[in-house]
């Protein structure tokens, strides 16, 4: 099997961010963001996706969050598309529930060459810590638009809005890991009857 890699640089006015995957990994991952709850989210993806993610983030952290996170969405999804290649071979689709205590989140994707984004978690208090919940559904939407994948993610019940977070983390890291997966009765196939994503 060929490796499934990337390494994705963005450098604006705003922020500079790089990301390195190993889509084949074990789940270890390096940070350095500024941003302690985000970094627990992304290590959600890694552990429970079994991606290797290295991500570095310097950003307008002085106006808010909001660059930052987005923006890592959009290089973790330009990562993604480019360490999947052809997309011969996979899976293509994956879901998961995940439970953490009294909250309970789903998340289906579909790496459909197309960018769709449904987000539906009712977080029960708008920050976590000194974290806007809200930026959440933006590091998904910058994913989806660059990763070029149909993603829903439903936070099912919650009453902590740290445990519906991780959740949906966990959800979404053990979703694609199963949609990243290979079928070697698929292999040289493009799994779609038009024959490409």
């Amino acid at each position: 099997m060929t490796e499934r890699t990337a390494y994705v640089s963005r450098d604006t006015a705003e922020t500079k961010i790089s990301i390195e995957l190993n889509l084949d990994g074990s789940g270890k991952v390096e940070f350095d963001t500024g941003l302690a709850f985000f970094e627990h989210m992304l290590t959600q993806i890694a552990r429970h996706g079994l991606i290797d993610l290295e991500v570095r983030a310097e950003g307008d952290l002085q106006v808010d969050a909001h660059h930052t996170v987005e923006d890592v969405g959009i290089v973790f999804g330009q990562a993604l598309k480019v360490a999947l290649g052809d997309r011969k071979g996979l899976v293509r689709y994956g879901h998961a529930y995940v439970p953490l205590d009294e909250a309970l989140s789903r998340v289906v994707i579909d790496l459909s060459g197309r960018p769709g984004l449904k987000f539906h978690v009712p977080y029960t208090r708008a920050r976590v810590g000194d974290f806007d919940a809200d930026l959440l559904r933006e590091f998904f939407q910058g994913f989806v638009n660059h990763a070029l994948v149909t993603l829903h993610v439903d936070n099912l019940r919650g009453e902590n809005a740290h445990h519906q977070a991780e959740t949906v983390f966990k959800a979404f890291g053990r979703a694609l890991r199963m949609a990243i997966s290979t079928d070697d009765r698929m292999a040289g196939q493009v799994p779609s009857t038009k024959g490409s994503l």
